[in-house]
């Protein structure tokens, strides 16, 4: 693993340099198989060190979470163990065995909670190893009665992970057709991609028993087959045998071996950890492009703020000049795009800024304040009422005093004020905010941001200052004056026969114009019949209408408001509602809504009905007259006097001052906007376009303004840091692509054994203490062609001896001239056929699928030509 180790180094060090974590998300390795398998065995392989607890029976009883760092020094830290090192590994096995009984006691219990322990070395890749117990069917000591379906789901909780490596351990002396491991991988992994079967403790099969036809995927076979290994035994292991002599005694086991030397450079831990390494690197090249991706966008977002780093100078007063030209103007142009509008990509589609929002305030804002200081209804006409009877004196007025008129209207113009001067604040602050904006370029130099900010503030507060006398000043103009002559003014005569022509319809005559809208409980009504909820009313100078919601869409019904009056509702005592009722009624007494003589309508607060009641009398529908007052005192109904003549006048005075009221209000609705447009928007523009920059010079040392701030010098280092290792990353990459090599991914294979391999004797492998029985081939099964061997792209070992083997003799009653040439079995001439398209390099030319048959055509005709040579000089 030492070339990937390498890679996986450069790679780390570039992203390390980068300032970013790198992902490649290396596959975990799970080690899956019984009791006593030699699962640890194969994991302490890999590490090269004997660290792991040992023993008869169910030894590891908690997952084991093994991650590998490659580091400087060789030491392991578990995570319940946080800051402590353990340089020795016996420390690390004790450790083990310690937290495993802390959890599960010592009497064989079993706990899913995994034991997290870091080991940090030179020799080993970054990569996460699992060590899973192994499967039991019998509970012993404390372990539950389920014990095999409880670790099943421990198990099944790593290999489920697409990132998780299976390796499907299974000792030799076992029948391979019941291995729970090759059953457990099949159901997460159906198609094979993760799953290689290691076959363990071969060199403990009874002797005349080998597991041959399983390493060589003819028996049972899997999508990337079978690896046989040999591990230490349980005499070598407490004889502390160093693991690196092991792996020399495996070494000789394979070749020595007469079933397993033509394939001992396939077998042992050596070649299972080189497959792991190609498993890796191919894992490593399609994680490639990704990272490639990630960092090209990285590089190009780079790239343009770079540009004006590259031959930055901090000590030139040049540079820094420019630099400061170079900003104001840009100040300019973004103060002009954001308050006049673009369409460039820096618009902001968040929410509205700069124009857009003060456009907003001119047309919307402005309104809504005009609106809301409206006078309440019900105030109003009492105004009215008072000043005209104040006007009159002791005297009976016969005629509409114009006085009463010219005070209501100067009442109402004075209160334009506050909303005007609104206006004016909150176009300030939004032209706040974009200086503020506009200067965020600027804050690789504070101290010139600040300047530029603080010059352009103080004067848009001055022009604001002149704003708001020239605003405050329009409507002194108005109050000065009331142009009673102006066309959209509707005169005394017309707002009579207006008030007059109310008085004869009992409603007064505004069209069908919607006066307000808003939710309120018909209150007479039971639960069953829709009461006691809220409905949306909607009041027209001509009906009320309520609706089930705010969509106007299903209409409950509309009650128009010919003759009806309002009345107060007084809650009973026993009334468990804090609602406020009045109510609409007919004084004739006919029903006014289906079977109800009133129509009885709530509201949470007092204040809420009483704006409802002014908005009824917008609307023609007025309380009804009370019958006795007290004391003579009239002013308890003064707003509802008795006096036709006086509420005669008083309509007609509300009438002219509504007309009023609209001209001046349009008019303030047009020359406010106007005037701060004029006085502080364009003249800001105009300043910062004209005068700023000589502001700027006159305001101080242009050297200490132009000082580059700590946070911005160590960001420009970062910046230019980051990218040449962005630079450096992709090159390490792509040397990646480049120095690694990708395996294919083996075809599939028929392994529809699994499922079924109990109930198929045909296909069990020999059982232990048995010898060993020439199992069915396919060349002999139905008379097809023989089975095509497995191609490697190793050059093949010498051609073994088998016990009681060797070519049949020559039958000696014939000539050996008249015999042809013997045909070869089909695994011996796919042998010397691999090794000769393998010496000549023809096999680079050769498809995968067909370097077998190949193979074999290549042995037989080598053997026929070597046949023909030697023939003549043995006759």
């Amino acid at each position: 693993m030492d070339n990937l180790i390498n890679i996986v180094n450069k790679l780390q060090d570039a992203f390390t340099s980068l300032g970013v974590h790198m992902q490649l998300d290396l596959p975990q390795i799970a080690v899956v198989g019984g009791q006593s398998a030699g699962k640890s065995s194969v994991l302490e392989n890999f590490v090269g060190k004997d660290f792991l607890p040992r023993g008869s029976g169910i030894v590891t009883r908690r997952p084991l979470i093994l991650q590998l760092i490659n580091g400087v020094t060789e030491y392991g830290e578990f995570l319940h163990c946080k800051g402590k090192k353990f340089s020795s590994f016996d420390e690390i096995r004790k450790e083990i065995e310690d937290e495993t009984d802390r959890v599960t006691g010592s009497n064989k219990g079993i706990s899913n909670i995994p034991i997290n322990l870091r080991v940090y070395s030179p020799h080993v890749l970054n990569l996460t190893l699992i060590d899973l117990p192994g499967l039991t069917k019998v509970a012993i000591g404390d372990q539950p009665a389920d014990i095999e379906q409880q670790i099943k789901q421990m198990i099944f909780q790593f290999i489920r992970k697409e990132t998780c490596l299976i390796l499907a351990v299974t000792p030799a002396n076992t029948d391979l057709a019941n291995s729970d491991a090759l059953k457990l991988a099949k159901e997460v992994d159906p198609q094979g991609v993760r799953t290689i079967g290691v076959i363990t403790k071969l060199d403990l099969m009874d002797e005349g028993t080998d597991a041959r036809d399983i390493l060589e995927n003819k028996l049972l076979p899997l999508r990337r087959g079978y690896i046989g290994v040999v591990n230490r035994s349980q005499k070598d292991i407490e004889g502390r045998k160093d693991i690196h002599q092991a792996l020399a005694a495996e070494r000789k086991f394979f070749l020595s071996h007469p079933s397993y030397r033509h394939m001992a450079d396939r077998l042992g831990t050596p070649y299972l950890q080189r497959v792991l390494n190609q498993q890796l690197t191919n894992h490593i090249r399609d994680t490639l492009p990704g990272l490639r991706d990630k960092l090209q966008k990285q590089m190009l977002t780079l790239e343009k703020e770079v540009e004006e780093f590259k031959h930055f100078q901090p000590g030139d007063a040049s540079i820094k000049t420019k630099a400061m030209l170079q900003m104001i103007q840009q100040l300019q142009s973004d103060f002009e795009r954001t308050i006049e509008g673009s369409g460039s990509a820096l618009v902001n589609t968040n929410e509205l800024s700069g124009g857009a929002k003060i456009n907003r305030i001119f047309h919307e804002r402005l309104r809504f304040e005009i609106v809301k200081m409206a006078c309440d209804e019900k105030e109003l006409r009492r105004e009215i009422s008072f000043a005209i009877r104040n006007i009159h004196g002791i005297r009976v007025g016969l005629f509409t005093p114009d006085m009463a008129f010219e005070a209501i209207v100067k009442r109402q113009i004075a209160l334009l004020k506050e909303p005007v001067i609104k206006c004016v604040d909150l176009v300030v602050q939004e032209l706040s905010v974009v200086v503020r904006m506009c200067t965020a370029k600027m804050s690789r130099y504070p101290r010139l941001r600040e300047e530029t900010e603080r010059i352009i503030t103080t004067h848009v507060r001055q022009r604001e200052h002149s704003c708001k006398e020239q605003i405050l000043l329009l409507i002194d103009f108005e109050l000065a004056y009331m142009n009673t002559n102006h066309e959209d003014f509707i005169g005394f005569a017309n707002a009579q026969n207006k008030s007059e022509n109310a008085n004869k319809t009992g409603t007064r005559q505004l069209g069908n114009q919607v006066i307000r809208k808003g939710h309120m409980v018909i209150q007479n009504l039971g639960i069953m019949k829709g009461g006691s909820r809220p409905y949306w009313f909607v009041l027209t100078s001509e009906s009320i209408s309520w609706y089930k919601d705010e969509d106007e869409k299903e209409k409950k019904f509309m009650l128009p408001l010919d003759g009806l009056k309002l009345r107060d509702i007084e809650q009973g005592f026993m009334s468990m509602s804090r609602r406020v009722t009045f109510a609409l009624f007919s004084p004739d007494g006919r029903n006014v809504y289906k079977d109800y003589k009133q129509l009885e309508l709530s509201c949470e607060t007092v204040e809420d009905v009483e704006s409802w009641k002014a908005s009824f009398l917008r609307a023609g529908v007025y309380p009804e007259k009370q019958e006795t007052q007290e004391n003579g005192d009239e002013s308890t109904n003064e707003e509802s006097s008795s006096d036709p003549q006086l509420e005669r006048q008083v309509e007609t005075i509300r009438n002219l001052v509504d007309s009023y009221m609209k001209i001046v209000t349009k008019t303030t609705r047009d020359m406010v906007p106007k005037a701060i447009m004029m006085l502080i928007i364009n003249n800001a523009k105009d300043f910062i376009n004209g005068e700023l920059l000589a502001h700027l010079y006159a305001s101080g040392d242009q050297a200490q303004m132009m000082e580059e701030s700590a946070e911005s010098a160590t960001r420009r280092e970062e910046m230019l840091r980051m990218y040449r290792a962005c630079k450096d990353a992709l090159q390490i990459i792509g040397d990646v692509s480049m120095a690694t090599v990708s395996s294919p991914l083996p075809p599939p294979v028929k392994n529809d054994w699994l499922p079924s391999g109990l109930d198929n004797s045909r296909l069990s492998p020999p059982s232990p203490g048995a010898p060993r029985k020439p199992g069915p081939t396919p060349s002999n099964i139905g008379g097809r062609n023989p089975p095509l061997p497995p191609s490697t792209g190793r050059p093949a070992p010498a051609i073994p001896n088998r016990p009681g083997g060797g070519a049949p003799p020559l039958p000696g009653s014939r000539p050996v001239g008249a015999l042809p040439p013997p045909i070869l079995p089909s695994r011996i001439s796919g042998v010397i056929g691999g090794t000769i398209t393998q010496q000549t390099g023809a096999n680079r030319y050769i498809p995968e699928n067909m370097r077998g048959q190949v193979n074999q055509v290549v042995g037989q005709a080598a053997f026929n030509e070597l046949s023909n040579v030697l023939t003549p000089r043995f006759k």
